[in-house]
């Protein structure tokens, strides 16, 4: 496991925090990816986006903030931002024109060069052009041009896409398809840890602090000749901890996590071996398949257990089977993310989920199945009349969908239908896969 073979242009923002990193990384991705809040610290990761300007395409990276201050985060993101220079092409070095040049501006600016990546230097939070000039006077002392712009009204933020288009080489390797795997849970259940290990590099910050990922944050890495974007999500409390809690910054990021999923191809609902499935996380298990997902279950700190591996196991499965009852046989893998054990297991489950994901059957040899399930099992009652089946055709992949036209098909109840799913599941093998199965009148 290693990180993806690179093959696009990477740009990081460094700055100190609070500057407007994250704003411009929005700004460059068109997207809403990085959680912005006018409080120091929020971004602690490396989130990464697509950034596609003019026909021309590059990675942005959003970093944390990089600070002098003795707290708990400060330390693992200055080793964290160090880790990930290696990987990039470009710099952008943010600082804001409001609290003039502090020296820990100077301290980036050594970290750039020292770093021997090219960079450049923007002072934001020019709100006027026509104090520019006075505002970007101390910054000239690096010896360098110096770009500014207002990134919170987004402007002049074309002007650093152009200067970012003068780094970029023309000939750049076209990118493989990558399989997005979104990794969710409860907070420290590990997924982090998870997450690192895939890759390779501390992308992700991991500490005992429940809470330590606040945004969702894209990973690349590949496994067997194949690509992955691996999403790590914060961890998902109750609707009514969150709230409770009053946390703005948490709300926001639940909000990123039920996201990642949205877009996901398959999820990793990642779960503490030592304290069992919940109803929690079957609640978030019937969303994921709500939304179309293919799903593993991932049950992490097996290390914990040490020589009591058999006993827990068991236990585990039996808990799973009772709060996931919906959902029986799916697939699931024991892993430590501290050891590594299982997560080639993991990645080979994985690739195995995604071939189903793209199942596809002949309508005669589906009808064939269809005729005989419905032959052994009563259609529902619709008013005084059985609901009569015609026929039954896929009508898609990602994940397999199937139509069934009938005679009533408001008659056909929920409970049929997840019974004609379960049966469709078991001929074919596709637990764990959310088939779809739609009812439409025949004419």
């Amino acid at each position: 496991m290693s990180l993806q073979t690179k093959s696009s242009f990477r740009v990081a923002i460094i700055g100190r925090p609070n500057v407007g990193k994250s704003t411009l990384f929005n700004g460059l991705t068109r997207s809403r990816k990085a959680v912005v809040k006018n409080q120091p610290g929020v971004t602690r990761d490396i989130i990464v986006g697509r950034a596609d300007w003019w026909g021309k395409t590059f990675e942005v990276l959003d970093t944390g903030g990089i600070t002098a201050h003795n707290d708990q985060f400060s330390p693992l993101i200055y080793k964290q931002v160090l880790s990930i220079l290696k990987y990039v092409d470009l710099l952008v070095v943010v600082m804001d024109a409001r609290s003039g040049l502090l020296p820990e501006d100077r301290d980036i600016v050594r970290i750039a060069k020292e770093s021997g990546r090219d960079f450049f230097i923007v002072v934001n939070k020019v709100d006027r052009d026509k104090d520019a000039d006075l505002l970007k006077a101390e910054f000239y002392e690096f010896g360098m041009p110096v770009l500014h712009a207002a990134f919170e009204r987004s402007e002049r933020v074309d002007e650093i896409v152009e200067k970012i288009s003068e780094y970029i080489p023309e000939n750049l390797q076209a990118e493989v398809p990558a399989i997005r795997l979104a990794i969710v849970g409860k907070p420290n259940v590990g997924k982090s840890s998870l997450c690192n290990y895939l890759v390779g590099e501390k992308r992700v910050l991991v500490s005992e602090i429940a809470g330590t990922t606040v945004d969702a944050i894209e990973m690349s890495f590949s496994f067997k000749n194949n690509n992955f974007i691996l999403v790590d999500t914060a961890g998902l409390r109750r609707s009514a901890k969150r709230w409770s809690r009053g946390d703005g910054v948490e709300i926001l990021s639940s909000y990123k996590s039920f996201e990642a999923i949205d877009h996901a191809d398959m999820v990793f609902l990642v779960m503490d071996a030592t304290h069992g499935p919940t109803e929690q996380d079957a609640k978030m298990a019937e969303y994921i398949f709500e939304k179309g997902k293919a799903l593993i279950v991932v049950a992490n700190k097996m290390d914990l257990l040490k020589d009591q591996q058999d006993e827990p196991r068991k236990w585990f499965r039996e808990r799973l089977s009772r709060e996931f009852h919906f959902a029986p046989n799916l697939p699931m893998v024991f892993t430590s993310a501290e050891s590594g054990e299982g997560l080639t297991n993991l990645l080979e489950e994985a690739l195995s989920l995604w071939q189903k994901l793209h199942f596809k059957v002949s309508t005669r040899e589906l009808n064939d199945f269809f005729y005989n399930v419905i032959r052994q099992a009563p259609s529902p009652v619709y008013r005084t009349t059985n609901v009569k089946f015609y026929y039954c055709t896929q009508t898609g992949q990602l994940p397999p969908s199937f139509i069934a036209f009938a005679n009533h098909p408001e008659g056909v109840t929920p409970s049929y239908r997840r019974f004609l799913i379960k049966r469709i599941q078991h001929q074919w093998g596709l637990e764990g896969v959310p088939v779809r199965v739609f009812v439409m009148k025949s004419n």
